[in-house]
């Protein structure tokens, strides 16, 4: 079964081509990063505007990629939500409107269920259960994961996500859009303990996450020190390091809580370097192993929507005519 990717909820417009004996055949990814850096930050008009503009030629690129003609494809799968509600709206018309001319089954995925499942894209793969840590830029949460479309979520961000609190960050200390890379790029020449930030709500039960606090904290030390290129270096270490104690500490907790030894990172925020090694790190001190999709996989991309569709459609399941895109979309809705 040949399945068409095509994610188009924020500012990524992707395709891809999955099969079910080959893998991924086609991956074609185009992002706005350029047409939104000099707003510093995403324009949902324009972002709607440009998956008009760009789904068509890249499904066709995709198409050419793969070496396969339409009537090869046996299914659609579209990124119903959550996310900007034009640029969904965008890539579900073209997809519905696709499989209806084809005459073929179309299937709405839930954009975290498809990061979650990107993991799976890879040869080292987890197994079932697993708890899976989602951060980007639009979502920070813990969910236990007994297999597809069976998710508990054990705890989420009540404020900011993490990419969100990046951004922001970044944008204090004057650095261009997007603001986490070059953040994260920055604190590589921090000086280490030079400033202390705080590890929001983890001396509290549970295992939800909060990160405006976070974000106040770094306007109240920018707005006291001279910002020099070292004391900018120097708080974007703070920072960044405060936000990845948060993480694995509540990591840890979630694997405990589950009696899980087994944890998938998934999201844009899931390609941070110094994210990977100290989760790597500390998680293998309790015999935990971790697992993340490649770095292309990780910020929003169609590969993830095809191999999800794939998985649906196998099991028969399939959409109604009707196009309903959800901008908001609790996964544990899912079945």
């Amino acid at each position: 079964m040949y399945v068409l990717g095509v994610e188009t909820s924020c500012d990524e417009t992707a395709i891809a081509i999955y099969s079910g004996d080959r893998g991924l055949l086609a991956h074609q990814i185009y992002s706005q990063i350029s047409l939104h850096a000099e707003y510093g930050g995403v324009v949902p008009e324009l972002a709607s505007r440009d998956h008009v503009r760009k789904t068509m030629p890249l499904i066709a690129a995709s198409l050419a990629e793969a070496k396969c003609q339409p009537s090869d494809i046996a299914g659609v799968a579209y990124t119903r939500g959550p996310g900007l509600i034009g640029a969904l709206m965008v890539g579900a018309s073209v997809a519905r409107s696709l499989a209806f001319a084809w005459q073929i089954p179309a299937i709405g995925i839930h954009h975290i269920e498809a990061h979650l499942m990107a993991a799976m894209l890879e040869p080292n793969k987890p197994e079932y259960p697993f708890v899976t840590l989602i951060v980007s830029g639009g979502h920070t949460m813990l969910a236990y994961v007994r297999g597809l479309g069976k998710y508990e979520l054990l705890g989420e961000t009540l404020d900011d996500a993490v990419g969100e609190a990046f951004d922001k960050t970044a944008k204090l200390l004057g650095l261009p859009y997007p603001g986490g890379p070059a953040l994260a790029a920055l604190a590589e020449s921090g000086v280490a303990k030079r400033f202390i930030f705080p590890r929001p709500m983890v001396n509290r039960p549970g295992l939800d996450f909060s990160f405006s606090g976070l974000k106040t904290h770094a306007v109240n030390v920018c707005n006291e020190y001279q910002l020099d290129h070292q004391t900018k270096a120097d708080i974007a270490h703070a920072f960044e390091q405060a936000v990845i104690d948060t993480l694995v500490i509540k990591c840890k907790r979630a694997l405990a809580q589950t009696s899980c030894h087994s944890l998938v990172v998934a999201g844009g925020v899931s390609a941070n370097k110094q994210l990977r090694l100290q989760l790597a790190a500390k998680l293998a001190e309790h015999s935990a192993t971790v697992y993340y999709p490649r770095l292309e996989y990780c910020t929003d991309n169609g590969a993830m929507v095809a191999y999800t569709g794939f998985l649906r459609l196998a099991r028969g399941e399939h959409d109604d005519l009707s196009i309903m895109p959800r901008a908001r979309w609790p996964l544990c809705e899912l079945t």
